[in-house]
């Protein structure tokens, strides 16, 4: 069995990476979206190891100090982290597990797995991002204005990815990241780690 390969997919908010990644898994087979820890409230629909570990602050601390997480980072109030055992063990199963995480937790996934392939979503122009953050029609122009701040330095760290992907057409830039994941698994070290058998009899005598 050849091993998963890890992706680290990055965005700013508004991009729609979360809805690209929602249709992706959909339709291909062994490939995963990693399951974070955090310590924020349950929000109503959700559900505990589906959308998140929920976990408390105490047990959060505790798996930091263990060294438990592979990334994590603390947003406002709140912690966020990915567990390290859980990606290697389906890594090792053969399965590809995706990491929906920010700039920073890249940088932190990159120590620890260097081979990992990196893919930044951004949205077409300033003016559509900006028409997306505002569409839900709940937040204030401050609030607005503080997003789209953020959205600019998390955008300004494309350069550190290996795939950049735009999602103005949705089902073009879906077909880009089927792509990108599709040229890894045609890697030489991916296919001859499930096709030794045919390999071997297209090489006997």
């Amino acid at each position: 069995m050849s091993q998963g390969m890890l992706y680290i997919i990055s965005a700013p908010s508004g991009a729609g990476k979360t809805s690209l990644l929602k249709a992706l898994i959909e339709t291909e087979e062994q490939i995963k979206v990693s399951i974070s820890h955090t310590t924020r409230a349950m929000r109503p629909g959700e559900v505990d190891g589906v959308d998140y570990h929920f976990v408390d602050q105490e047990t959060f601390t505790g798996m930091i100090s263990e060294g438990a997480f592979l990334e994590h980072a603390q947003v406002f109030d709140n912690y966020y982290g990915t567990a390290e055992a859980g990606i290697r063990q389906q890594l090792e199963e053969g399965v590809d597990v995706i990491l929906e995480i920010d700039w920073q937790g890249a940088r932190q996934v990159r120590q620890r797995f260097p081979e990992a392939i990196s893919v930044f979503i951004l949205p077409p122009t300033q003016e559509a991002l900006l028409q997306r953050l505002g569409s839900r029609g709940q937040d204030s122009d401050e609030v607005i204005a503080r997003r789209m701040r953020d959205a600019r330095s998390e955008m300004s760290h494309y350069p550190e990815y290996d795939y950049l992907v735009i999602n103005d057409l949705f089902d073009q830039a879906l077909e880009e990241l089927r792509a990108i994941i599709t040229s890894q698994r045609l890697r030489l070290a991916s296919q001859t780690g499930h096709l030794q058998e045919r390999l071997k009899s297209l090489l006997a005598d």
